[in-house]
């Protein structure tokens, strides 16, 4: 991956954002602050109607920047949306997704490249740093940083080696791989990355995850907002699911069956011991667990906040859970057009 690149690439930034006056002056800051060349670069911001001071400090800080940031209205307030229209209106050759909750290293654009323009590899992303600004919320971003609380979710838990993996958070990639994989499903509220990177997959496009991209996501600050973050995680991959079985893996499975037994063992405990016997074990079961998994991150995280990690984790397993069991039904209609992809995908 050292091939020397004759020419730089234009490279265009995209930033979904929708009320994020908290966010935006480190995460757009970062964006300007990258040690690419200015002339080389441009932002394109798809604000979701922000009805906050988000697009007042965007302006501020365009008139400052030297790197030109157009402003496009994203009148429908959701992600994937919102990146058709700035990649409709981007010219790079390359495409760099930024959040507005996201604050990217340094080097970050530079990186991109470096990958991209080996030939070697269609999109790139690094592991991300979970930051918590409040004591709740460090205890929220160990939940979100550790295999017991998000599985084996590679960009969240790995960042120590350079591997393949099936999805990356805010990704570079090249324009070619962008336009043979089409646009976002605009349906996907949640999980449209993943929807969108398992297509690049099947394309034989190849996603790198590189230890040398660095970011920092500031976590939900409340257990609310993570509970409602994670329900739409959860509800939103049955549509995953049913677009592209093959996408799933086991573990996506966990939080819903452990759900779905809990719930069945409760209603069956009204009228047989057995089960609720059996019930009352199995969540003991899973708060030792929960509680052991919470106590070997107090390296990382302030012992008087484990109480908070273990309710994280809580919050993350039983949210996506119920979510992903609610969306069973609210999707019950799709299951015609995920037997059919089945069918295709197998080469029936």
């Amino acid at each position: 991956m050292n091939r020397i690149i004759d020419k730089l690439p234009l490279v265009s930034v995209i930033m979904p954002v929708r009320n994020e006056e908290d966010f935006i002056s480190r995460s757009l800051g970062a964006v300007l602050a990258q040690d690419f060349p200015r002339d080389r670069m441009e932002v394109i911001i798809a604000d979701g109607m922000s009805d906050d001071r988000t697009l007042e400090m965007i302006e501020s800080m365009r008139d400052e920047s030297s790197i030109p940031i157009r402003i496009v209205a994203n009148p429908d307030k959701v992600a994937p949306a919102a990146l058709n229209r700035a990649i409709a209106r981007s010219s790079g050759e390359i495409i760099v997704r930024v959040d507005g909750h996201c604050e990217i290293a340094p080097d970050y654009v530079a990186k991109c490249v470096k990958f991209l323009s080996s030939g070697e590899v269609d999109g790139v992303g690094g592991p991300i740093e979970t930051i918590g600004e409040s004591l709740r919320a460090r205890a929220i971003a160990a939940a979100m940083s550790s295999k017991f609380g998000v599985g084996g979710s590679s960009f969240r838990t790995i960042d120590d080696r350079e591997m393949y993996v099936d999805s990356v958070a805010f990704p570079g990639y090249t324009r070619r791989i962008l336009e043979k994989a089409g646009p976002f499903n605009e349906e996907l509220v949640r999980n449209q990355d993943d929807e969108y990177n398992y297509r690049i997959r099947k394309l034989g496009g190849k996603i790198l995850l590189s230890p040398e991209i660095r970011s920092r996501y500031y976590s939900r600050s409340g257990f609310k907002a993570l509970w409602r973050q994670y329900f739409q995680y959860g509800y939103w991959k049955v549509r995953v699911f049913q677009l592209h079985p093959r996408q799933m893996s086991p573990r996506q499975f966990v939080p819903p069956a452990f759900v779905l037994t809990l719930m069945i063992l409760a209603i069956s405990g009204i009228f047989i011991a057995a089960a609720a016997w059996i019930f009352a074990g199995v969540l003991i079961l899973y708060l030792i667990a929960n509680l052991g998994a919470a106590l070997s991150l107090s390296k990382t995280v302030e012992f008087r906040a484990i109480p908070f990690v273990s309710f994280s984790f809580l919050i993350l397993h039983v949210s996506y859970g119920l979510g992903f069991l609610i969306g069973l039904g609210a999707f019950h209609d799709g299951w015609n057009r995920s037997a059919y992809l089945v069918r295709q995908e197998s080469g029936e």
